[in-house]
């Protein structure tokens, strides 16, 4: 690990960051005003050691978890381990069972375990790249997948499985996986959507998508969170209503307006106008990063740069996706403006990483030809 230094930082891609969590920030204060507790404080500091973080995580080589990868598989299972321990004795909210009570702070494992689960994909397929004509690859990179799917699917968060499902399926297609293998891969996925439906399934979550396919079936019922995010939305107008002024997200109509739809509280004080800024500022740090995989150095940094953008590029559209009802409810939260330290830790510790694939990528030409040597040496083996 080098000392902390702020040379060739992507200032741009932290401070369009920060201007997220602010506006975020923003909105956890004025929806939990009336709640008691202390949100809004606990959020400031999380912002604070993820900011830390960030800077820690520039300051390490992205090759460092290429090189030493045991560690990297060693926090892979540990992450499996707290998925199964939460699964038995974690703290649950509104019937899911996501979360590890520490006694000073309550933690999400499945969030960094997005991180950690990039990060074997990457390894492994930079190293295998041109051998995805074999199945095997598919097969055992799936393995990997299906390990903390099970807890995860337990808990029940489909939402962040459906992440790790879409981060696996986009690598392993950029990877170069064959025709004929794509094609397998998606009749498997049918079949496991219509074994899902019929047998893993709750009834509440099969209500969400049926709500989903025809809103009016039970607009105060399973359709009631989505019809209320959509009224937020519309009665927000423009220009909103104002900070504390939002009638869904104050009066409790709206359901976590803090974390599942702080988009819809959003829009509804601040206006349609900030809402749209919301997504240029999205889409600002999503092509920045792709920016950075275009001119990262070795084949592991382009993969893991590209893995971290599908995880950004995913949540983000599933959150706003579902207040705006163009896909099912899934509870995930929107990434550096909902409120919780596990999501915002792990997003500013992504972005730290891939501020360190930014920061190598201006180094010498040997530390290239050093990656190309490791690799050509490893389709070798």
């Amino acid at each position: 690990m080098k000392s902390l230094d702020f040379k060739n930082t992507a200032w741009s891609l932290l401070a369009t960051s920060v201007a997220l969590s602010f506006i975020g920030l923003v909105s956890i204060y004025s929806t939990t005003q009336n709640k008691g507790g202390d949100f809004f404080l606990k959020q400031i500091i999380w912002l604070i050691i993820g900011l830390a973080l960030f800077f820690i995580f520039s300051s390490i080589d992205y090759r460092f978890f290429k090189t030493h990868f045991a560690p990297v598989l060693f926090l892979y299972f540990i992450g499996i381990a707290t998925l199964f321990i939460v699964y038995l004795f974690g703290v649950e909210i509104r019937a899911t069972q996501r979360w590890a009570d520490l006694g000073f702070i309550v933690i999400q494992p499945v969030e960094p375990l997005k991180i950690i689960f990039i990060l074997i994909l990457a390894k492994y397929f930079s190293q295998r790249h041109v051998e995805m004509y074999k199945l095997k690859h598919v097969i055992i990179t799936g393995f990997y997948l299906l390990l903390p799917s099970v807890f995860i699917i337990l808990q029940p968060d489909f939402g962040s499985f459906m992440i790790l499902a879409l981060i696996w399926f986009g690598i392993i297609v950029i990877s170069g996986i064959k025709l004929k293998h794509f094609m397998i891969l998606v009749l498997f996925a049918a079949f496991l959507a219509v074994f899902a439906w019929g047998f893993v399934l709750a009834d509440y979550q099969k209500a969400r998508i049926s709500n989903f396919l025809n809103p009016q079936m039970d607009p105060y019922g399973a359709g009631y969170n989505s019809r209320q995010a959509l009224i937020a939305i519309g009665s927000g107008g423009l220009w909103g209503n104002g900070i504390f002024q939002g009638t869904q997200s104050q009066l409790g109509f709206l359901p976590e307006a803090h974390t599942d739809f702080i988009y819809s509280a959003i829009v509804e004080e601040l206006g349609a106008i900030v809402g749209v800024l919301i997504l240029i500022l999205y889409g600002f740090i999503f092509f920045k990063m792709l920016a950075i995989a275009k001119k990262a150095p070795d084949n592991f940094a382009k993969l893991l740069t590209i893995g971290i953008g599908m995880m950004f590029v995913l949540q983000v559209g599933l959150n706003v996706g579902m207040t705006l009802g163009i896909v099912p409810i899934t509870g995930l939260t929107l990434p550096l403006v909902s409120y919780g330290g596990s999501s915002l830790l792990t997003v500013y510790i992504a972005l730290g990483i891939i501020n360190s694939i930014y920061k190598n990528s201006t180094e010498s030409i040997a530390i290239g030809e050093k990656d190309k040597t490791e690799q050509d040496f490893a389709i070798v083996q």
